[in-house]
């Protein structure tokens, strides 16, 4: 009973346990956040004028470009761990626009979403990938090539 309550009480955790939960989080958010960046490299490829918002007065096509490159490629990095510090970065910056700008007067109930997509982008902006990532394992070699 005791090894039981030890083991539900332990916060503790082992550099393995940390990666496969950033693991975990790195395919669920990617993923998640690329169903939105398809829907909108969709609109983007689509014949006929760009018809997008432009909450931070770019234009209509410039800020559709930065949604894709935001919620697609970056998404499909973080997927990767791949450069996922700075991949976070744009996808952090378009749920801040999106909480602040775009659902600024609406209810936190339809600014929730976008408030715990940034809040997940910014742990991944400061922890990183993790063990079981393309940046780990170029991280190793570089520092193998420099030892």
């Amino acid at each position: 009973m005791k090894t039981i309550i030890k083991t539900i009480f332990n916060s503790g955790s082992n550099q393995t346990q940390l990666s496969v939960a950033l693991l975990i989080m790195r395919l669920a958010i990617g993923s998640f956040m690329l169903t939105h960046g398809v829907g909108k490299l969709m609109m983007l490829l689509a014949d006929g004028p760009v018809q997008f918002a432009d909450p931070i007065g770019i234009g209509m096509t410039a800020s559709l470009v930065m949604a894709v490159f935001a919620e697609f490629v970056c998404s499909i990095l973080i997927i990767l761990g791949f450069g996922t510090r700075l991949a976070a970065i744009p996808l952090l910056f378009t749920m801040f626009v999106a909480v602040a700008v775009v659902h600024g007067a609406d209810p936190f109930a339809v600014k929730e979403l976008a408030a715990l997509y940034g809040v997940v982008y910014l742990i991944l902006s400061i922890t990183g990938a993790g063990k079981y990532s393309l940046d780990y394992y170029i991280g190793r070699k570089l520092h193998a090539s420099h030892s």
